[in-house]
């Protein structure tokens, strides 16, 4: 029987059971901004949960990682444990993404904040309009609402 299909009757027998304790017992918990296991087998997937792991991380212009990270080498970083290779900066990486449309944006794809044609931040789409980013000097690695709409999403090649 799948944790679907189980969910009424452990509603029945826990009572007044919170959602919480429900998805635990069912064997599935969702945390927002990490991907689940079925989705944990594409690089832009795995490199969301790397970006996500890195949580709190502090931030520091020019850091890589892995304990301290700026915004572009966060998403160097993430995509590099995931398979995959981006060069150093914002910039650099739209130029080496596929562009794509808001409407097409997928957790995982790379979201570039710009001023005209300028691109001077970037992060991993998470899902529901946030990021995972480093976002500037005295701030930590954090999921966060995207602020603006003078976004570019870009997907990894």
């Amino acid at each position: 029987m799948s944790a679907l299909n189980r969910v009424p009757s452990l509603m029945a027998r826990a009572g007044t059971a919170s959602a919480l304790t429900l998805a635990a017992v069912s064997g599935s918990v969702v945390i927002p901004g990490i991907a689940s296991d079925a989705a944990a087998a594409t690089p832009a997937t795995k490199a969301l949960n790397v970006a996500a792991s890195k949580k709190g991380s502090p931030y520091r212009y020019g850091a890589v990682g892995p304990k301290r990270f700026d915004c572009s080498g966060l998403t160097q970083y993430s995509f590099k444990k995931a398979g995959k290779k981006l060069p150093r900066t914002a910039a650099q990486q739209y130029n080496k993404t596929r562009h794509i449309s808001a409407g097409s944006r997928k957790a995982g794809d790379l979201v570039f904040f710009h001023s005209g044609s300028n691109v001077y931040h970037v992060g991993i789409y998470a899902g529901k309009g946030k990021i995972w980013h480093a976002p500037k000097t005295g701030d930590v690695v954090r999921l966060q609402k995207i602020w603006t709409k003078s976004v570019w999403y870009g997907r990894v090649k």
